[in-house]
């Protein structure tokens, strides 16, 4: 695959192609995070809808320490996205040309050490389930916060309600009856704003598709794949920035 391709995934000077491109492959492991967390400690960590759900539920029927699970995984997803906010900033900040790289390479490392000690810690299930969660919802608010800088809040990839949401009006103005509307204030449906929301939402779907086979096959090792895609996914620019120091 050739190194400007691959540049141009994560580098500063942003286009809309590149933007979709970084986001549908950021939707497909957004996805097999997500289902394939499910497999290993059952519960979904991409979405804080269900998660602060849960925890008012938790707290008003007095269990606590469920409240306290849930807490700690909003949190987490919260740190992951100031995270992100901060490395990007400070590479901006140092005109770095990974500064979109970073949050991904550090995802990517968490994963992949998720990916390899994961088998070995399975048997702590006490310790192992409440810090995968928050390792995963960490995970998921770096991802979704990188991406929403990068386009500018055009794409999100962890979580789909806003997907669906917005295909969802896009398709009302799409088939809306413009019968008697004045020529100038015409209903239109964006169609390249629908085929990208279908495609994120296509990618999730085929990315937890993916993650759920390959947990069930494969195991915690399934992740490193992942890993292994954001790393390709990040290394040109912070190459690029290592030689442009050490010059």
């Amino acid at each position: 695959m050739p190194i400007n391709y691959l540049r141009g995934f994560t580098k500063p000077e942003r286009s809309d192609v590149a933007n979709r491109r970084l986001g549908r492959s950021l939707a497909f492991v957004a996805g097999a995070a997500n289902a394939g967390g499910f497999l290993a400690v059952g519960q979904y960590t991409s979405h804080m809808s269900g998660i602060v759900s849960s925890l008012a539920d938790n707290v008003a029927l007095g269990d606590i320490n469920v409240a306290v699970a849930g807490l700690s995984s909003l949190l987490s997803f919260l740190v992951g996205a100031a995270t992100s906010a901060i490395l990007i900033n400070w590479g901006r900040r140092r005109r770095l040309q990974s500064q979109y790289a970073m949050p991904l390479m550090l995802e990517a490392s968490l994963l992949l050490l998720f990916g390899v000690l994961g088998s070995n810690l399975e048997s702590h299930h006490v310790l192992f389930v409440p810090a995968t969660v928050c390792l995963l919802c960490y995970v998921m608010g770096l991802q979704n916060a990188m991406i929403t800088k990068v386009s500018k809040a055009e794409i999100r990839t962890t979580h789909v309600t806003g997907l669906v949401t917005d295909i969802g009006i896009e398709l009302g103005k799409l088939f809306y009856w413009n019968v008697g509307a004045i020529p100038g204030n015409l209903v239109r449906g964006d169609r390249q704003k629908l085929g990208l929301l279908g495609s994120l939402l296509l990618s999730f779907l085929v990315g937890g598709l993916t993650g759920a086979v390959g947990f069930r096959h494969l195991g915690f090792v399934s992740t490193v794949p992942l890993a292994i895609v954001l790393l390709t996914l990040a290394v040109v620019p912070i190459v690029d920035d290592v030689r442009a120091y050490r010059s």
